[in-house]
């Protein structure tokens, strides 16, 4: 992603966030200047004008197109070369076919130019013509990096000599991309999402000899600075592992003369092979072939595949097994016109004939989730049938034990809080920055885990405190500096676990900002840090530093863990389905724990089997599969595209005359604090791509740019009317997050430029609507009107704290300081009794609490939306609460009964509890 340089926003041009859709629309606009110039015909300048448009077209690709393999560099040369003879007409023709080739990619189909042969008379590069019928299978394409510094001659004769190994049953095809130095191999790998393999050779320069101001700003300085290291094999390195920073998914491969046995041993970890140059590049054409195979390996899959075109007879439960209860009924065969034949013949509920268990995994389940914990960092995933609520209530039955302390963010998943009530764990609740104008809430500042930590500490019950719980990113978009969050709280408690409900984030591996926060990266740089030399001293130098400080004075420092006594143990569960390919309630655990083995392995497999069934779904456990082999071949293309649809969405609402009027998208500043953002930058993304950067590696908390956040309150219609009545009952747009004055839009891998335009218009639609309404208001449907966008624009009820739980349900254990740590478990089951329950209207609540009673809450009260539980059991009600709750528009809260009441415990019940 990169901001195009100021020659091409003078032509009018909007700012890019993304080289590849710069280029995409570059050539549709190249193409359409280039037709008019070939006819003699300019409608709205002369024809001199829209010489030099072309002109300035094609110097602005010039730089780019070096980095793909279709046109190429040569390619685009010819191309230049035909517009400078003034034969435009061929010069049109051929910017045409490139263009339609590049927007339908059918250059990927057998990696043949074929589109342009013809006119660029096959690149001398080119293969033959494409022999493949229509019917015939299209081999998966992909492109592979070289770099070393090349003359033009010693490109086409490495070209043709990897060519000559190509056979007709290879199952991929590839081209290449040849670069001479570091700098333009770290560009080519941000700008070009088809790269899957990068070949490293002996002979590459620093600096890049071309001159892409545009571009160069993708490489960071210190990066760059650190690649004129003195000799080649640092340089070599350095560059293996600035690649795999950059892209992890990246196959790489090392070419050289001189002492490849020596070199293998000392560089071989950074590399897939390590080749002597001199003995020819079959080996190296296998290898290549080989390394995109072992990814697109789908074990299960392709058993269950297998496994639905054998005959079977079944004496076995499940009926429907291979369609037969199905395609011998008389009554239900549209089934099998509905879903087809196949997803039938692939249901069974054995577990051998080629196929696993999922419980106690040996065969090609288990090599699903070993190929799913390379994709995603991880060191063990596994798979889990019934969404992330059944995910986190695995792991937190696996971590803790009844009478374990556990720190978790009040506004997290109501799975959560299930699962430590079935856990019987003390729990701690973390209050997240309130965003009252809007009714949500952000995210937990490390400082109130840090200040809640140290008070257990002073309690004498850090021992006893074994996870902190958190959600990354919220719902809303807010995502954490996980880093810091666990090197901060291992300085405390060293033993610490943490489990990141990643729901909405497992889209977030496969980008190159975006990774740094995400769990399992973290995990791994957090145990890199402690084990990299130096730091041992380094600590001992902090160690000193902080001799003597209280805990006040932590709080305001960056603390750091001891490298002899911090554990790294890291746990993330991810809704598949949500963000990535996976049919529904398709999601995984991912484990970076060093500690697993030994404390957890046991127990975890005893947590897997109480909540995962017997009888999983096989389509869903195929789907994960798949769904993972797409993450790890073009997941970097996906969720680029993603979020430069996001950006696209925010540019074409808040530049539109008439949207502005009723909406716009809120920025980082509106829904990030200033004390969270030391960077400073109010919209990261829109500013350029090394604001984000800058920002996503200083702030505590940042944005996620996919979550659009479209704030409504001068339309007068509250965020759920604008959802149910206006956008899904009427135009069939699904959203899934509103607050009073908000609704959120998420594009995710799936979404098209064509959904993004639909939902414009249809906003834009709606503000025409809502214009002609209020011009023809009477003044008393007027004032009604602007009575409601008072309400809607101006702060609610603040966003109530948690209030704590009743005395009753806390631990008596005499320490000095009390910690607010209660017992939900017990809360809980207390309420299934009902006599020591009853119902109080919102005005009796208050009655009470004027007399000075307590009132304590028996079960989950949870407004939708915001969708975060105000009262957990055992929780006491306060003013707050009770304001806010009144305060809502939402006609959706679950604990609460509108004829009854909220259900509370009685005076008994809190008598009982306490005794």
């Amino acid at each position: 992603m990169v901001k195009v340089s100021p020659q091409v926003l003078r032509h009018g041009l909007r700012a890019y966030n993304s080289v590849w859709q710069y280029r995409a629309d570059e050539w549709c606009r190249l193409e359409e200047a280039a037709v008019r110039l070939a006819g003699g015909v300019s409608t709205d300048r002369p024809l001199s004008m829209l010489t030099e448009t072309v002109e300035a077209m094609l110097a602005q690709l010039q730089p780019v197109e070096r980095y793909w393999a279709f046109p190429g560099a040569r390619g685009f040369a010819r191309i230049q070369r035909l517009f400078a003879s003034g034969d435009h007409a061929r010069f049109a023709r051929t910017v045409a076919q490139v263009n339609r080739a590049l927007t339908t990619e059918s250059y990927r189909h057998d990696g043949t130019l074929a589109p342009v042969s013809g006119d660029l008379e096959g690149l001398d590069d080119a293969p033959a013509e494409h022999e493949a019928t229509e019917d015939a299978p299209t081999r998966p394409y992909f492109e592979v990096l070289v770099v070393e510094a090349m003359t033009e001659a010693q490109e086409r004769a490495l070209r043709r000599e990897l060519r000559r190994w190509r056979r007709p049953d290879d199952q991929f095809v590839y081209e290449l991309v040849i670069v001479g130095s570091a700098e333009d191999a770290l560009i080519a790998t941000r700008v070009n999402v088809g790269l899957q393999a990068c070949v490293i050779r002996r002979q590459f320069t620093h600096r890049s000899g071309q001159h892409a101001s545009s571009l160069t700003s993708l490489v960071a300085a210190d990066v760059a600075a650190d690649l004129a290291a003195p000799t080649t094999e640092e340089r070599v390195r350095l560059l293996a592992r600035a690649l795999t920073e950059t892209r992890p998914d990246l196959d790489l491969y090392l070419m050289t003369e001189i002492e490849v046995e020596g070199l293998a041993g000392r560089l071989g970890q950074d590399f897939r092979r390590v080749f002597h140059a001199g003995e020819g590049s079959l080996d190296l054409h296998l290898s290549l072939l080989d390394g995109i195979a072992a990814r697109y390996r789908t074990p299960f899959f392709s058993a269950l595949r297998e496994y639905s075109h054998r005959p079977t007879g079944v004496f076995h439960a499940l009926p429907i097994s291979q369609g037969k209860s199905i395609i011998n009924s008389h009554w239900i065969r549209d089934m099998v016109d509905f879903y087809g034949l196949d997803v039938f013949l692939a249901e069974t509920s054995a577990t051998c004939g080629g196929l696993d268990s999922l419980l106690e995994p040996t065969g090609p389940l288990r090599e699903a989730q070993q190929l799913a914990a390379k994709a995603f960092g991880s060191r063990q995933t596994y798979f889990v049938t019934n969404g992330t609520s059944t995910a986190n209530k695995i792991v937190v039955q696996a971590l803790l034990a009844p009478g374990d302390i556990v720190l978790v963010d009040r506004n997290c998943h109501q799975s959560h809080h299930y699962g430590l009530m079935l856990a019987g764990a003390q729990v701690t609740y973390l209050d997240a920055y309130p965003l009252n104008r809007y009714s949500m809430y952000g995210a937990v500042p490390i400082r109130e885990i840090k200040a809640r930590l140290l008070a257990l500490r002073r309690a004498g019950k850090l021992d006893r405190v074994k996870l902190v719980m958190l959600t990354n990113c919220t719902f809303d978009g807010v995502v954490y500096d996980v880093e810091r969050v666990i090197e901060e709280c291992l300085a405390i408690k060293p033993d610490l676990a943490f489990l990141w409900d990643e729901a909405w984030f497992g889209f977030a591996r496969f980008h190159h900002v975006y990774r740094r926060r995400t769990a399992m990266h973290a995990a791994a740089a957090v145990r890199e840090r402690l084990r990299r030399p130096g730091s041992r001293e380094d600590y001992d130098h902090y160690a000193e530093e902080i001799a003597g400080l209280d805990d006040d004075a932590l709080l305001d420092r960056r603390l750091m863990p001891d490298p002899a006594r911090a554990r790294v143990r890291v746990y993330a569960t991810q809704s598949t389905h949500k963000t990535l390919t996976s049919l529904r309630q398709g999601s995984m655990i991912h484990v970076f724990d060093q500690d697993f083995d030994q404390k957890v392995e046991e127990t975890f497999h005893e947590a897997y089997m109480t909540h995962t069934s017997t009888s999983p779904n096989y389509q869903i456990l195929a789907s994960l599969d798949v769904g993972r082999r797409q993450a790890a071949l073009e997941g970097v293309e996906l969720v680029q595209r993603q979020v430069e649809n996001a950006m696209q969405l925010r540019d074409a609402i808040d530049n539109h005359p008439l949207l502005r009027k009723y909406m716009h998208c809120l920025t980082t500043v509106e829904l990030i604090p200033g004390q969270f953002r030391p960077a400073g930058i109010g919209q990261p993304l829109r500013s350029g791509l090394h604001n984000m950067e800058t920002a996503w590696g200083q702030d505590e908390f940042v944005l996620d740019p996919s979550r659009v956040t479209l704030y409504i309150g001068a339309t007068g219609i509250d965020g759920d009317t604008f959802k149910r009545a206006e956008l899904m009952d009427r135009y069939g747009v699904q959203i899934n997050k509103t607050s009073r004055n908000t609704v959120l839009f998420m594009t995710n891998i799936g979404t098209t430029r064509s959904s993004v335009a639909y939902l414009v218009e249809v906003l834009v639609k709606l503000a025409h609507e809502l214009d002609d309404r209020i011009a023809d208001m009477s003044l008393t449907e007027r004032a009604m009107h602007e009575n409601a966008v008072v309400r809607l624009t101006s702060s609610s009820a603040p966003l109530p704290d948690f209030s704590g739980f009743h005395p009753a349900f806390l631990e008596n254990d005499g320490a000095a300081e009390p910690t607010p740590d209660g017992d939900v478990r017990r809360a809980f089951f207390l309420a299934y009794d009902d006599n020591l329950c009853e119902y109080l209207t919102p005005d009796e609540v208050d009655e009470k609490l004027d007399a000075g009673d307590a009132v304590v809450s028996a079960t989950f009260v949870t407004p939708y939306p915001p969708g975060f539980p105000v009262l957990v059991p055992g929780q006491m009600f306060s003013r707050q609460i009770v304001s806010f709750l009144r305060s809502l528009d939402t006609p959706e809260v679950h604990g609460y009964r509108p004829e009854l009441g909220y259900r509370v415990y009685t005076t008994k019940a809190l008598e009982i509890a306490g005794g």
